[in-house]
């Protein structure tokens, strides 16, 4: 070997002692000739030990917070926002995952500045092999693991909790804790995704944005008494809207109140520090001198790739599926079931009831010195009565709030109304449907309901309340003809619809709750509530006369006209979530701060998306919202119509031809819904979600209806959508249709294969050319667990099973206590006191001798007492008399 190779061989071993002895973060500055350099690859470990400290640290922060206001009495209406918008365990999990993948990255990017005192591109920063180490060890990559579909018949005939594989090729499309979907990229005010206006100098086309409350109030505030009403529409379409709102959306916010770098507690500081990101008071406004700013938390990152950009999360799922009855997760559905029901029933409440008819079940009060949605003295405007006084009291761990499958379902009066009313209907659609297939289990029963009231909610959606707000004739144009189900339509909720559009309805509600009698007039027992006095108010359903009152008054009530100078109720800008008098939110602030804290575009731009012009001045913008006033203050406070707020200028747009939106809004919404009807595989009207006799039966579904059979109200409007001008024009319920279930009898015979095997003892469901079985509680099921139809044999194979008793008794350990006998029972078994155990002949004779001894005693003790008292008695008795003579 010459000296040439010696050396470089020596060379070589000096080179790898060197970078072996070097930290693992100085060998990542000495790249081969061939490696990309990424520099943030060293600090990965470094970062995720530090975020891992600051969620955590955060998320105990807000604990302890929530622990001393409600110790102290001092909740705030953020608090009770929050509280409302509480989402499950997996949404939970999944939020925690993607703020802790969130300030690792944050963290990463800080840590490259400070190391190189400069801002590389994205693209330097992390391989792709750390993005994915990232994911894993934050927990995201578990939380979008693509779910693997089921294949049998009932996977195909009912679609499953929580949305996933409706799509079987995209089975993520439209679940429950996916990301909003984007129409137009977001414009964050940096690649971190920090919020528009996040930094109030920022400036956008030459312009600032101005404050969100400055918009507000100088827009939307409206006095309660300076109201016009729609004499068209009843109000209980306003309620309609937020009702599916809560079937389609539920962004979760930040579970933390605190912020992750410095702690600091986001109900009490100004400051901008993620998730805070507190509304500002202007010097202008009537709250300057309470408070300077207005709380409110930034919406929950969802797991995405690290360094793209931030997306918000949908809790719930996205098709119109009747999620806020049934819940959008697999244990919240069976928390709602009451599972001990042969009918496949959902729970009612075990405490009271609304004159024989259901209320939802009571949630366990989380705090014993807190109920939100009790009696509140110090603010309700009417006197507690010793009744609802002694009713709060007895409650004990129970708290007033209903326990739904959307968390929202106590906000207001009408919101619970509505949930009380189809919690009904699936109860009685259930008993129905058993009356007429008596063999189903209580698993089908529960199914078919479900899969009816979900087809009932699209019906009612698309053929009743939509052609209203978009007009008859913007509805034809935009939501064409159904033609059948799209595999490439994706049905998630976009974010803009989320956000902004399907919003519009907040400039619809009126500031009074009117509660009514039997005779459809104010009633004195029930009078009508300012609506900031029916937040949170579960309570008075229950104390108050039931949900009849309030839905009358919403038959009856007319919705508020939206106009150009008429835009939102102070009720919702200066009252809103107003609890033991704390300071309250600004409904119409909260949703232009949440459209910026996700970053949408501008109104021009969403013009531009629709095939709509752009204003470019100040002419264009008041000819496209007939308002030349309405024009000259958004520009005052915008200076370009490209910088509007898309929420704010949609709804200025006047409404079109017989709807309530204008053409912003007509095309976002009309969108938003056709995607809904196309993407959705158990579409009513899909081929083979329902028979055609079916859907016959289906299209005669009407919500007057609905409340006939749910409700004691024996009047009502024949279109309940309808403003009704006087109860003299409402209708008797017996003129008002039934949908006729007779069309889901399930055949006791199969073309081929003939009389359909069923159970005496079990359940049993035709699915196709199946037939599944199941026992019932306490019984097994011997044999297979379904059959098919052969068409070559024209034979049902294998030979249909048989359910056998459970013997509970045998089994090891014992069902019953040490101290108990177990006796089986047919599908169950009881836990009794044992029997005495027999008396031997011995113990028998022992018995009987003892008796007679004590007989003979008494006898022997009676003759005594006759011989030596009385026989004593007599002389006396004798000389007695004497003497007396």
């Amino acid at each position: 070997m010459d000296t040439t190779c010696l050396e470089s061989f020596s060379c070589l071993i000096i080179s790898i002692l060197l970078i072996l002895c070097l930290p693992l973060s100085a060998t990542s500055h000495f790249p081969s000739h061939n490696a990309t350099v990424y520099l943030g690859s060293s600090f990965i470990q470094e970062a995720l030990r530090r975020a891992r400290e600051l969620t955590d640290t955060a998320y105990a922060h807000t604990n302890d917070r929530v622990k001393t206001s409600v110790s102290d009495g001092s909740v705030r209406p953020s608090d009770l926002l929050a509280l409302f918008k509480q989402t499950g365990p997996k949404t939970r999990t999944h939020v925690r995952s993607a703020e802790f993948l969130d300030n690792t990255v944050e963290l990463i990017r800080e840590m490259v500045y400070t190391h190189s005192m400069d801002k590389p591109d994205l693209t330097e920063l992390l391989s792709a092999e750390d993005k994915e180490t990232i994911l894993q060890l934050t927990g995201c990559s578990s939380e979008t693991l693509r779910p693997v579909c089921k294949s049998d018949c009932l996977s195909k005939r009912y679609r499953t909790i929580t949305g996933h594989c409706n799509n079987r090729e995209n089975p993520q499309w439209g679940a429950a804790n996916t990301p909003y979907a984007r129409w137009l990229s977001p414009e964050y005010e940096d690649p971190r995704g920090a919020p528009r206006g996040w930094n109030p100098q920022h400036t956008y086309h030459n312009h600032t944005l101005p404050p969100v409350r400055s918009v507000s109030q100088e827009v939307l505030y409206t006095h309660n008494e300076n109201i016009s009403l729609d004499m068209s529409l009843s109000h209980l379409l306003v309620e309609w809207g937020q009702w599916i709102d809560h079937d389609l959306t539920l962004t979760p916010q930040s579970p933390s109140t605190a912020a992750f770098k410095t702690g600091a507690d986001c109900t009490r500081t100004c400051s901008r520090d993620t998730p805070c990101f507190p509304i500002q008071i202007p010097l202008s406004d009537p709250r300057t001198g309470t408070q300077s700013c207005m709380p409110f938390f930034r919406s929950a990152p969802s797991c995405t790739v690290p360094l793209g950009h931030r997306e918000q999360l949908n809790a719930i799922t996205a098709f119109v599926d009747a999620s806020m009855v049934y819940g959008s997760s697999d244990g919240l559905s069976a928390a709602l079931r009451n599972l001990s029901s042969p009918l496949g029933l959902l729970a009612v409440n075990q405490f009271h009831s609304d004159q024989g008819l259901g209320f939802m079940p009571f949630l366990t009060r989380t705090q014993m010195n807190l109920d939100p949605c009790g009696p509140r003295e110090r603010i309700d405007p009417i006197p507690l009565s010793e009744t609802a006084q002694r009713l709060n009291i007895s409650m004990g761990n129970r708290s007033f709030c209903f326990q739904a499958g959307d968390s929202r379902a106590n906000e207001h009066l009408g919101m619970i109304t509505l949930h009380t009313l189809f919690l009904r209907e699936h109860n009685r659609l259930a008993e129905e449907l058993h009356m007429l297939n008596p063999h189903w289990s209580p698993d089908t029963l529960y199914q078919e309901a479900r899969k009816i009231l979900g087809a009932v909610h699209q019906i009612l959606t698309w053929d009743h309340y939509l052609p209203r707000v978009l007009g008859r004739s913007a509805n034809l144009a935009l939501m064409p003809p159904y033609e059948g189900y799209d595999p490439t339509a994706d049905p998630s909720i976009s974010n803009i619809f989320s956000t902004a559009a399907f919003r519009f309805a907040h400039v619809t509600v009126h500031p009074v709750v009117n509660r009514l009698g039997p005779d459809y007039r104010l009633s004195p027992e029930h009078p009508a509530l300012p609506l900031h006095h029916s937040l949170f108010a579960s309570w008075r359903v229950v104390q108050e006369g039931g949900i009849d009152p309030v839905l009358r008054g919403l038959l009856l009530s007319p919705a508020k006209l939206q106009t150009a100078d008429q835009m939102m109720v102070e009720e919702l800008t200066e009252r809103l979530f107003q609890a033991q008098g704390g300071l309250p939110l600004d409904l119409a602030a909260l949703n232009l701060q949440r459209g910026r804290d996700h970053g949408l575009q501008g109104y021009s731009a969403w013009r531009e998306l629709c095939g709509l012009s752009a204003p470019v001045n100040e002419t264009d913008l008041a000819g496209i919202l007939g308002n030349g006033v309405l024009a000259r203050k958004l520009l005052n406070l915008y200076g370009t119509a490209k910088n509007i707020d898309v929420w704010v200028g949609a709804i200025s747009e006047p409404a079109l031809p017989g709807g309530r939106v204008g053409p912003l809004l007509a095309c976002l919404i009309a969108k938003q819904f056709k995607a809904l009807q196309d993407g959705d595989r158990f579409w009513w009207q899909n081929e083979g979600v329902f028979s055609s006799a079916q859907r016959d039966a289906l299209r005669t579904t009407s919500l007057s209806r609905i409340i006939c059979d749910n409700t004691h109200i024996r009047l009502v409007p024949f279109d309940p959508f309808a403003h009704t001008l006087h109860p003299d024009d409402l209708l008797p319920c017996a003129r008002i249709g039934h949908m006729n279930l007779s069309a889901w009898r399930e055949p006791d015979t199969d073309p081929v294969c003939g009389t359909v095997p069923r159970l005496s003892l079990g359940f049993s469901v035709l699915c196709e050319s199946e037939v599944m079985y199941q026992c019932p509680t306490g019984y097994l099921l011997q044999g297979a667990t379904q059959i098919t139809c052969d068409p070559n044999t024209h034979q049902w194979t294998p030979q249909p099973p048989t359910c056998q008793d459970i013997d509970e008794c045998s089994a090891h350990p014992s069902v019953c206590p040490p101290h108990l006998q177990c006796l089986n029972t047919p599908g169950g078994h009881t836990c009794t006191e044992p029997a005495a155990p027999p008396l031997s002949a011995s113990s028998i004779v022992a018995s009987v001798m003892s008796v007679l001894g004590g007989v003979a005693l008494i006898v022997l003790l009676l003759a005594c007492y006759q011989r030596l008292i009385l026989r004593r008695a007599e002389p006396l008795k004798a000389e007695c008399c004497q003497r007396r003579s």
